[in-house]
């Protein structure tokens, strides 16, 4: 049996595999080490379908002349897997309410809703609460999907665009000690979940290019290899957070004023630099 992948011949010899799902399964790591995923199969020229595949798994190599497996990036998968929970959302908008009330459990089960909760757990649970009825309502969900979206189809795009926002946060954050000791707390609030969410988007771009295969591995932002540095700045973030939280404005201050803002930006240059060269 040849293997290919991609149509392409993949130079992979069964050894002890005998069915189609134990080569499968001898190459689930080798996949997913790559970042990609198994997404369709066809054997012999002819496409397996879902309702079939149980059955393919089972089928002897030794009459099967060429197994052709299809893969995507986790990137690609991703995006798919947020073009159909927007299809999601028209259904439950459209659902009755006994409908509505059985939805959540039936769509955690869907391929879309397993890999975001593998990949993006925060937005699965936002999700699923959504679909409960629990959450904020589609309209908020919309609009957050679509940012994902973006950002899987147009990392690039969605860093360089991110960079007002960055300038604008930072900015507010070197302004983080002044509001908490001249009484304006609301602006206070306000900075720490703007900044919160711009952190985990300039975060989560860095990852999108990583699986794309963008060299941002070997980054360095301030003399310190990319991925300490992020581990380093999140520990940062959490000692913010927490001195917020504990009313201890002086410490929460100087973090946001001396380690978080120079840090973000430090960070969001770096990336732009080393993938865009501005």
């Amino acid at each position: 049996m040849k293997i290919t992948i991609n149509g392409v011949d993949a130079d992979i010899r069964p050894e002890t595999e005998k069915t189609v799902g134990e080569v499968l399964c001898a190459l689930e790591s080798w996949l997913a080490d790559s970042g990609y995923r198994l997404s369709g199969l066809s054997i012999d020229g002819e496409m397996v379908g879902i309702e079939s595949m149980e059955e393919c798994f089972s089928r002897e190599i030794d009459a099967i002349s060429i197994l052709d497996i299809k893969t995507s990036s986790v990137a690609e998968l991703l995006a798919e897997a947020f073009c159909q929970l927007a299809q999601d959302m028209d259904v439950f908008e459209a659902a009755g309410f006994e409908e509505r009330r059985a939805f959540a459990s039936g769509w955690v089960l869907s391929p879309q809703a397993i890999l975001l909760a593998e990949q993006y757990p925060d937005f699965f649970e936002l999700a699923v609460s959504t679909f409960s009825g629990e959450g904020a309502g589609v309209q908020m969900l919309r609009p957050l999907a679509g940012e994902r979206l973006r950002e899987l189809e147009d990392p690039v795009g969605e860093l360089r665009r991110a960079g007002p926002l960055v300038a604008d946060v930072c900015g507010r954050l070197e302004e983080f000690p002044l509001d908490t000791q001249t009484g304006k707390d609301a602006r206070a609030a306000e900075t720490v979940a703007l900044f919160s969410g711009i952190a985990e988007k300039v975060f989560r771009l860095f990852y999108v290019l990583k699986m794309e295969g963008f060299p941002v591995g070997d980054i360095i932002v301030e003399e310190t290899p990319i991925t300490t540095f992020i581990s380093e700045f999140g520990a940062t973030l959490r000692d913010m957070l927490a001195a917020y939280e504990q009313h201890d404005t002086v410490l929460a201050g100087d973090i946001a004023e001396y380690e978080v803002a120079p840090r973000l930006r430090g960070l969001h240059n770096a990336v732009i630099h080393a993938i865009i060269g501005d």
